[in-house]
């Protein structure tokens, strides 16, 4: 009995697109770890680090959404993880784009709602960062 051959090779993620994918992730966790720091100090320079760390995870996470976007018309077949993937890094960066938003205002004026955002961006671009360097890659049994 000759075995089934599924003709389908996975790509991998481009170098660089992984490369801005897990970047991303340290600068929106450095987002939630001072966000939760100025949560309880009221040192309004940790509110200044987050904004910061946000803006750089936002950039990366942008240029990797950027990556997805044409990894999706790439793909020929068998594009749930993919779709599944973009959709994720887009709902984390769109968050993380109101969470800048929020950022904007007044140091006072930020909490609670640029800590719920930073751990929603943070869970969302961990997910993202999962699906996209484990369910991509190339090679494996299936």
């Amino acid at each position: 009995m000759t075995p089934a051959v599924d003709p389908y090779y996975p790509t991998p993620l481009h170098p660089l697109h992984a490369l801005l994918l897990a970047g991303s992730l340290p600068l929106f966790l450095g987002t939630l770890l001072s966000d939760i720091t100025y949560y309880n100090t009221y040192q309004i320079q940790w509110s200044n680090f987050a904004s910061w760390l946000l803006a750089g995870a936002l950039l990366l996470s942008g240029l990797a959404l950027l990556c997805a976007l044409i990894g999706l018309f790439r793909r020929d077949r068998r594009q749930g993880p993919a779709l599944m993937y973009f959709v994720m890094l887009l709902a984390a960066w769109i968050l993380g784009f109101f969470n800048a938003l929020i950022h904007a205002r007044d140091a006072w004026a930020i909490m609670p709602g640029a800590l719920v955002l930073s751990a929603l961006v943070t869970i969302l671009a961990l997910a993202a960062v999962w699906l996209g360097l484990f369910s991509l890659r190339d090679g494996g049994v299936r």
